[in-house]
């Protein structure tokens, strides 16, 4: 039973980092390239603003 709890707790975590890693990329492309108004997101997120790279 341990061996597959670590297995599980392996496998959860390791879909968690590649959850967010891809919620970061996906926030830093969307900070330099899309249209605000087409998303629909009225206000920009303070801490989205470190993410632009101009």
């Amino acid at each position: 039973m341990s061996k597959l709890r670590k297995l599980m707790n392996r496998l959860s975590h390791g879909a968690l980092t590649s959850v967010a890693a891809l919620a970061l990329t996906v926030t830093a492309t969307n900070m330099n390239r899309c249209c605000w108004f087409i998303f629909g997101q009225e206000k920009l997120p303070d801490n989205a603003k470190k993410l632009r790279k101009f």
